[in-house]
This record gives structure tokens, sequence and C-alpha cells, in this order.
């Protein structure tokens, strides 16, 4: 199975690439929900993030308040180190497994990872596509989805690295400013060519 990176920042819309990936008979791993699982009720990822920050960061029905650990993080870039130092090699060994579990299958697998150029987990995808948007888009968007004031926004944007940048280092660009239907174009060509390349 060819394996293909998916990125791209807060508010580019990548959910919506991956969906459109999907439809089209990818097999998608989510590194978010990934994320979601290894600090279940139960995992060791939630202990020791509760032993690091407190448990003023568990909500009354034992699972994790993700707000307000988000709040934390993209406010104190300390603390962001250590979540990530708990959780991320976890996510990734389930990615692993994800990948191996797949491995003699034919077909595309697209690998979403928010994180992919910031933690270099380029090597593990044969190809990388970047969801581009603008920045003041992906202000506007944060602000209507997440409710952030627009200082908030930025801030939590500043925390990765800029789509400019990844959009430099991609091999495909998915540009996510225009129509939903002209996206949806975009991802199939992106789709038919690294499905019809040579094997590297």
């Amino acid at each position: 199975m060819k394996v293909l990176g998916l990125t791209g920042g807060l508010g580019s819309g990548k959910s919506t690439v991956s969906r459109m990936f999907a439809d089209l008979g990818a097999e998608v791993v989510d590194a978010d929900q990934l994320a979601r699982e290894v600090v279940m009720p139960g995992q060791p990822a939630l202990k020791e993030i509760v032993d690091t920050f407190g448990r003023e960061f568990l909500r009354s029905d034992g699972t994790l308040d993700r707000p307000r650990l988000g709040d934390l993080i993209f406010s104190d870039p300390t603390a962001r180190t250590w979540l990530n130092a708990i959780t991320h090699p976890r996510i990734q060994a389930r990615m692993a497994e994800e990948i191996t579990a797949r491995e003699s299958k034919d077909g595309v697998l697209v690998l979403d990872i928010p994180l992919l150029y910031e933690n270099r987990r380029t090597s593990v995808v044969e190809a990388v596509v970047v969801v581009w948007v603008d920045r003041a888009t992906q202000v506007q968007r944060l602000v209507e989805r997440d409710g952030l004031g627009e200082a908030e926004a930025r801030r939590r944007i500043a925390a990765q690295l800029s789509l400019d940048d990844k959009r430099k280092r991609a091999d495909f660009v998915v540009n996510n400013t225009l129509t939903v239907e002209a996206t949806r174009e975009q991802v199939a060509d992106v789709y038919r060519q690294f499905r019809e390349a040579p094997e590297a």
C-alpha cells in the first residue's frame, strides 16, 4: 500500500480533505483520533497527564478535559513540550501498528498528521500533501469554528509551522480557499497522480 502524508494547519480544512480522500477509496489513519484513543480512561498516558498537570484537567466522568488542556498548552510552550513527550511516542507506536496492518494491501493509505513536519514524520510517508489557506482565512475560520478571539486564534496558529513554509516543502498542495468543488477536484488530481506514480 502506498503511503501519503496529509497535513495542514489550524483552520485549513484538513479534515474535509481527509474525508475527500476517503471518498475516493483511500484508507485514512487520523493522528488526532489516535491521540484521543491514547488518553482515554485507563490508558497510561492519561495517568501521566494527570500526574504532570493536575486532576483539574479531568472531567467529572474521568475523561480528559481537552479544551482546558488546549488552553494551557497553546499559552505555555513548556507545558506543550511536556504533553508531547507523554503522548507523541504512544501515538507514533499506534500509527506504526496501523501501517503494518495494511502493508500487504493494494491502494493508498493516507496518514492524516497535523504536525507532520514539526515532529519530523516525513520518513514514514512517500509523499506529502499540504492543505493550504492564507493566514487571514485561518484566523477567520478559528474564530467562527471555535469561538476564539482573534488574538488567541493568531497565537494558536503561530504555535505551528506556517502553512506558507509547509507549502514550500510539500510534494502536493491543495488550495482550500476556493469552492468545495474546486477543493474536491484538486484532491482527486492528487489522488490520481500519487496512485499512478511508479514505486520509489
